[in-house]
């Protein structure tokens, strides 16, 4: 798909029609899509239905149970993974069309069986065989409220402050989110804990500054994730930096491409999923993959601000990076999956010692919602990737900030994104559509394309105390 642009009007642009309410076949209803039309006022709740239920699909993450992909097989066995995030967008979809599991889910279990049929041979032909893929094909319906296994955020369980006495709507999205995916901030207890810094810690700091994506760069690719896979991600990702980034780049494409990064040696890739605001006006990807196609409704915000600060690590010297190193933080599936890789943080300005996992912030008025992505500082020394995105890179321990037996620290990528929005509950970010726009599913991804030159001066900075941009 080409790149989508935006219009930074709040204005009105066109109606969106409504959707029709969706039985589920535990007998709960699917939340109506509703959205207001020009006459309806932003401050009006929409329509509620007595006993409406959000059911999503839950399909097991074949990528995260893996063993290790051969690399001969690693290409066409990203490609068969996005096939199955694809069969389970259309299952999505088709539920909402049928309202009946049961014309759904069989057929789905089928395809999905054909397709791990077919990574185990790609990974056979490349000398290894997993065991037990098959048992991964069934899949089942669950409820938007149904406990996933996730530890409480602080706040919840407390006042929910669901924008009252602020004349908000609730969400309009009708696959989410919901009015309890939000708290508001001044509820929730302060949580913010950091490491005691040992002698010889690494104290600087290196800021590079690549704009807030003004020019409008997006796509729903995932280069990452499903190289070669056009709507790897189906749902649209910002972009900062290297602005030849798509799902067919080519490590040589990275470092031959231009950046919106002031210091031209930093060429790196910096995404994370758009954030909508839920107001009912459209957006030019309506029509889009990634977008409308994909349940992503609403205006795309541009951030405030994006800071992109590299620091050091609590118990002595990192390393320089190597160059084209991949870094996924968060799981954009954590509402199905549960929360084992989950790491997404979210608050307000001035309130930044109380982050949010599980739960959209309420911001009070002059405050500013706040999203903040701490990468893997941890390499193995070795890979730039790995089969599963992950096992290259690990996280320092959070009470003692050392890197685990094995692995090196390298420079930390803190990305801090701020957004001004309207105060309450009428923002969400991208998803897959099966995750209904839950915060948990926040994630960010960077591909180091540093010069090796420049990399090397942002570990020098790092490990002396300095503060370098």
């Amino acid at each position: 798909m080409g790149r989508t642009s935006r219009k930074r009007s709040r204005l009105a642009r066109r109606m969106v029609a409504a959707s029709a309410a969706l039985l589920l076949g535990g007998g709960g209803l699917i939340a109506v899509n509703v959205y207001a039309n020009a006459e309806e006022s932003a401050d009006q709740p929409p329509p509620q239905s007595a006993g409406q239920q959000v059911s999503t699909i839950s399909c097991p993450d074949v990528a995260n149970q893996l063993p290790e992909v051969p690399n001969a097989a690693r290409g066409e066995v990203d490609r068969q993974l996005a096939d199955l995030d694809s069969q389970i967008t259309q299952a999505y979809d088709a539920f909402g069309k049928t309202q009946d599991k049961e014309s759904v889910l069989p057929p789905l279990e089928e395809e999905r069986r054909g397709t791990l049929g077919e990574i185990t041979r790609s990974m056979e032909q490349a000398g290894a065989r997993p065991d037990g893929l098959d048992s991964m094909a069934p899949c089942t319906l669950r409820a938007a409220d149904q406990d996933q296994g996730q530890g409480q955020s602080q706040g919840q369980g407390q006042d929910q402050g669901q924008g009252q006495g602020q004349g908000q709507a609730q969400p309009r999205n009708g696959n989410g989110p919901e009015a309890g995916d939000f708290v508001d901030i001044k509820s929730v207890r302060p949580d913010v804990e950091r490491p005691r810094e040992r002698r010889g810690a690494s104290r600087g700091t290196f800021t590079t500054q690549c704009g807030t994506n003004k020019n409008g760069k997006f796509n729903p690719d995932n280069v990452i994730v499903a190289p070669g896979v056009s709507n790897g991600a189906h749902h649209m990702h910002d972009y900062v930096g290297n602005q030849a980034t798509d799902a067919f780049s080519s490590d040589q494409d990275l470092a031959n491409g231009r950046t919106s990064c002031r210091n031209q040696g930093d060429k790196s890739t910096y995404y994370w999923p758009v954030l909508r605001l839920q107001n009912g006006k459209d957006e030019n990807d309506a029509g889009a993959d990634g977008g409308g196609k994909d349940q992503n409704v609403g205006e795309i915000q541009t951030p405030a601000s994006v800071t992109l600060k590299f620091t050091g690590n609590p118990t002595g010297k990192v390393v320089a990076m190597p160059r084209f190193l991949r870094i996924i933080t968060g799981d954009a599936k954590a509402f199905t999956n549960g929360d084992a890789n989950a790491n997404a943080s979210w608050s307000c300005t001035g309130f930044e010692n109380r982050q949010l996992k599980d739960k959209y912030p309420i911001c009070p008025r002059g405050s500013d919602v706040v999203r903040t992505f701490k990468f893997q500082s941890c390499w193995d020394g070795r890979n730039t990737d790995s089969a599963n995105h992950r096992t290259h890179v690990a996280f320092a321990d959070p009470r003692t900030g050392a890197c685990p037996q094995g692995f090196r620290a390298v420079p930390q990528l803190v990305q801090r994104i701020v957004y001004d929005v309207p105060p309450g509950p009428g923002f969400a970010v991208d998803s897959f559509p099966e995750q209904l726009h839950k915060p948990v599913t926040d994630h960010g991804d960077f591909i180091n394309v540093f010069d090796q030159k420049l990399m090397r001066r942002v570990a020098k900075c790092v490990n002396s105390g300095q503060r370098c941009t």
